[in-house]
C-alpha cells in the first residue's frame, strides 16, 4: 500500500456559517491552529483513510497526545510530518493529563489521537477531554474513521436506530447477562470482540438474542478485510468449526422482531437453553433480562420446570 511521503501543506478549513471556527490552520499559515484540544480521528488500517483537515491539524499542533508514540510516529512519517509527541493513556494519565492541561491553559494547541480510529470510541481520551472541559478549554472534533461506523456501513442491516455497546464482558456468565439486557433493545447492535473470544461470544449471542441476522466484520480497511453474514447461529457454528480468526472484530446484529413473543412457552425454552450453561439463579436473571418478565415469574417457571422433571 503506497503512502505519500511529501509534507502536507496546510489547507484552509472554513467554518460552518454561524458556527464556531473549526480551529484548522488557514492556507499560508502553517502554525495558525486555534488554541485548545483537537480530538483527531486517525485511520483504522489503511493509512490513506485520514482527512485533509486531520493532516492540517496534526501538522500545526503544538503537541500531539497519543496512545502509543511509536504508532503515531509511523502515521506522521507516512505523511511527511513531525511534531512533539506525548504519550497519554490509562496507565500514565495522572502524569500526562496535568502536563497537557498546563500547555492548553498557556494558550497552546494539543491534538489528541489514538492508535486507530476516533478517540473515546472504545479508546482512551475521555479523561483528557473531561479535564479540558472542566478548565473551560475549547474542545473541537476532527472526525474521521471509526470501526463501528465502518462495520455498520457494510453489514447490510438496518441503520436507522443503532446502539453501540463496545466490548462485552470476557466471562461467560457476565457476558450472557449483558446480552440479556441488550436483547430487548429495539435497535441494531454494534459490538466489538477480541478474536480469541469470538466463537464462544457468538454462541452466547445466538442463545440470548435468538435467530437474528448478523455480520462479523474483520480487519476492516486492511489487506485481509472480510465481512461474513448470516444468522447468529450459523456464524457461531462457522467459527466453532474454523476456530478464532485473526484481527480486529466488529459484530453487527439486527434488531429484535417487532412482534416478539414472551409467553410461558418461550420462557420455558429460554430457561432450558440457559440452564445448560448456568445455575438456576443465573439462568433466571438472564431470561428475565432478555424478556422483560419479572424475575419472580421466571423463577416460578424454573421451579415448575424442576417439578415436572
Amino acid at each position: 500500500m503506497a503512502h505519500p511521503k511529501s509534507r502536507v501543506r496546510p489547507r484552509s478549513s472554513p467554518s460552518v456559517a454561524g458556527g464556531e471556527p473549526s480551529g484548522a490552520p488557514q492556507s499560508g499559515q502553517p502554525g495558525a491552529l486555534a488554541a485548545g484540544l483537537h480530538v483527531v480521528a486517525t485511520p483504522i488500517g489503511n493509512l490513506r483513510d485520514i482527512t485533509l483537515r486531520a493532516l492540517d491539524v496534526l501538522a500545526a499542533a503544538g503537541t500531539i497526545a497519543c496512545e502509543d508514540t511509536r504508532v503515531t510516529a509511523k502515521l506522521l512519517a507516512a505523511h511527511g510530518l513531525s511534531r512533539p509527541l506525548v504519550a497519554c493513556h490509562d496507565h500514565n494519565a495522572a502524569r500526562a493529563i496535568p502536563l497537557l492541561i498546563g500547555r492548553l491553559k498557556d494558550g497552546g494547541s494539543v491534538a489528541l489521537v489514538t492508535d486507530a480510529g476516533t478517540p473515546l470510541v472504545s479508546d482512551p481520551g475521555y479523561a483528557l477531554v473531561r479535564a479540558a472541559q472542566q478548565e473551560g478549554i475549547p474542545v473541537r472534533a476532527v472526525p474521521g474513521a471509526a470501526s463501528p461506523m465502518a462495520a455498520l456501513s457494510v453489514a447490510g442491516l438496518p441503520a436507522d436506530r443503532v446502539l453501540f455497546a463496545g466490548f462485552l464482558p470476557s466471562r461467560g456468565a457476565a457476558r450472557r447477562a449483558t446480552l440479556g439486557e441488550l436483547a430487548g433493545v429495539p435497535a441494531t447492535l454494534v459490538l466489538l470482540e477480541a478474536p480469541h473470544r469470538l466463537p464462544e461470544s457468538l454462541a452466547d449471542m445466538a442463545a440470548m438474542l435468538g435467530p437474528r441476522e448478523a455480520a462479523v466484520a474483520r480487519e476492516l480497511t486492511k489487506l485481509f478485510e472480510e465481512v461474513r453474514r448470516g444468522t447468529l447461529e450459523t456464524l457461531a457454528a462457522h467459527y466453532a468449526n474454523t476456530g478464532p480468526p485473526k484481527g480486529e472484530i466488529v459484530v453487527v446484529i439486527a434488531p429484535p422482531a417487532a412482534t416478539a413473543v414472551t409467553g410461558d412457552d418461550e420462557i420455558d425454552a429460554l430457561l432450558a437453553a440457559a440452564l445448560r450453561h448456568a445455575s438456576r439463579r443465573d439462568a433466571v436473571a438472564e431470561v428475565a433480562a432478555a424478556t422483560g418478565r419479572p424475575k419472580r415469574e421466571v423463577y416460578a417457571r424454573a421451579l415448575a420446570r424442576d417439578d415436572g422433571d
